[in-house]
């Protein structure tokens, strides 16, 4: 029944395609509207010209740039009104818009991934003659060509992760609920594979601080995609890692409406998209990178919307535009690379590296004096050393900060204060003097009067104490920041 729903919607949208010029599957279209591109020129993205991006290059550029993924279930391209249609949009606001015509998988679901990934790369080498903001490139994606889209935010390294997400009505989940077509086309034979249904139910791959800022618009009534399994799951894993995210639902308007006019709610989609687009900040281009490793505390556990009111983001303000400030915290991560959960074996130890930060906040050590982690006591100075060399070795030669750890008020999961300070806080002392770093940052004697600052378990900063954090932090790296309340500010 399924497969002959989506036969059934195929065949209708081709038959409406015959009434309404230039509405066709595998081939881009003029824009419609009156704004024209400065340039359209298409590249190909593989050899032989089987997968294409269509570029459209807006007359009065902003630096922003948007990928575009049709959809098509993974097996046709509806790259007209999930395509070519939005040109127009995305020109008349400055920004650039390149539609990726990609290769059908058949069940080799590398072809898709690829040709977006020679989209993302495109744009960012071309950035300086096509007058972009390399890292103000985002990602659009329609039904399956929303999961193509979101699991490029989710899968990809970070030189080839977009900077944003544009999910419509888009399929998010390889499993229950899922869109039957798309699950053939992508998977194919290997549909059934568990590890393969996880690895592409992109809900599941959301990541704190690291999937880029999304929203999603669709409509409640879409039954061939359901809402709830896909949409709505990926925004609740988005919200529930503290990543900046925002979805509209309208009442009607079922599945593939795209940049289609007869869509009721069109106006207000348009409308949607644009507010958020406004308000969605960039990072100057000469802005001073800043990388914020560490732990749960770092990442802001127990504080909601940590990637909006965590240590990192509120130092972001305090820095100003000047900064681009990201976190690369994980929750129990241990320095030493024996701990339970080492963080030289993380994403984001790989993101932070590929930022090429200016500067570089390490606060790590916490987890390290549990019980059964400070058993390898004896690595700790080489584990920190390994870090400090590899950061050095980046092309940015950052300047390096270690963090006296904030004090333990509690023996929360054998978290230990006096392996802190007679001999965590030593070690990074040495450290420092060493390797010739920029200081070590004392969080530890400003806080020890400061328990009112701390949830429950005596380990994690409220927010009012991160907001301490950043305060230290921003004055160390430069005295003019502006720790006073000021409005808010975010970046990515």
């Amino acid at each position: 029944m399924k497969r002959f729903l989506l036969v059934s919607l195929l065949l209708a949208a081709c038959l409406m395609g015959a009434a309404q010029p230039g509405f066709m599957f595998g081939q881009a279209a003029e824009p419609e509207g009156l704004a024209k591109p400065a340039r359209q020129f298409t590249l190909n993205l593989t050899p032989d010209g089987a997968a294409q991006m269509v570029v459209y290059l807006p007359q009065e550029p902003t630096g922003r740039g948007v990928v575009c993924c049709p959809g098509g279930g993974y097996a046709v391209l509806s790259n007209t009104h999930e395509g070519a249609s939005w040109a127009t949009f995305f020109n008349e606001r400055g920004i650039a818009f390149a539609l990726v015509n990609y290769r059908i998988p058949h069940g080799d679901r590398s072809l898709p991934f690829t040709d977006v990934e020679n989209a993302m790369k495109t744009m960012r080498d071309s950035a300086a003659v096509w007058h972009l903001n390399p890292r103000d490139i985002g990602i659009m994606g329609s039904s399956a060509g929303g999961h193509l889209a979101s699991t490029i935010a989710t899968h990809t390294p970070y030189e080839l992760r977009p900077d944003f997400q544009i999910l419509i009505y888009p399929v998010i989940t390889m499993g229950p609920g899922t869109h039957q077509g798309s699950l053939d086309g992508l998977l194919g034979d290997l549909q059934n594979d568990p590890s393969l249904i996880d690895l592409y139910s992109n809900e599941k791959q959301v990541r704190s601080h690291l999937t880029p800022p999304a929203i999603l618009l669709l409509a409640s009534d879409d039954a061939l995609v359901p809402p709830v399994p896909n949409a709505i799951a990926y925004y609740t894993a988005m919200r529930n890692a503290g990543n900046s995210c925002s979805i509209h639902i309208y009442p009607t308007g079922g599945h593939g409406f795209g940049y289609m006019p007869f869509f009721a709610y069109h106006d207000q989609m348009v409308s949607d998209l644009s507010a958020w687009l406004d308000h969605l900040k960039a990072p100057k281009q000469d802005a001073v990178r800043v990388a914020c490793i560490g732990d749960s505390i770092t990442d802001g556990y127990l504080i909601d919307l940590n990637d909006t009111n965590g240590y990192p983001a509120q130092m972001q303000t305090m820095l100003g535009d000047g900064y681009w400030v990201r976190n690369f915290g994980v929750g129990a991560r241990t320095l030493l690379n024996k701990g339970d959960f080492p963080y030289m074996k993380e994403l984001a130890w790989e993101d932070a590296q590929a930022f090429e930060p200016d500067v570089v906040v390490i606060k790590l050590g916490t987890n390290d004096t549990k019980d059964y982690n400070w058993v390898y006591k004896n690595d700790f100075a080489g584990d920190l050393q390994q870090m400090i060399d590899a950061l050095q070795a980046l092309p940015s030669k950052p300047k390096i900060y270690l963090v006296a750890p904030v004090p333990a008020f509690k023996r929360s999961w054998t978290i230990n204060d006096k392996v802190i300070t007679d001999e965590i806080i030593p070690i990074l002392e040495a450290a420092v003097k060493k390797n010739g770093l920029a200081g070590l940052i004392d969080l530890h004697t400003p806080f020890e009067d400061s328990a009112n600052l701390f949830a429950a378990d005596g380990i994690h900063p409220t927010q009012e104490g991160a907001r301490k954090m950043a305060a230290i932090i921003a004055k160390t790296i430069d005295p003019a920041a502006q720790t006073e309340s000021r409005g808010f500010f975010m970046m990515r």
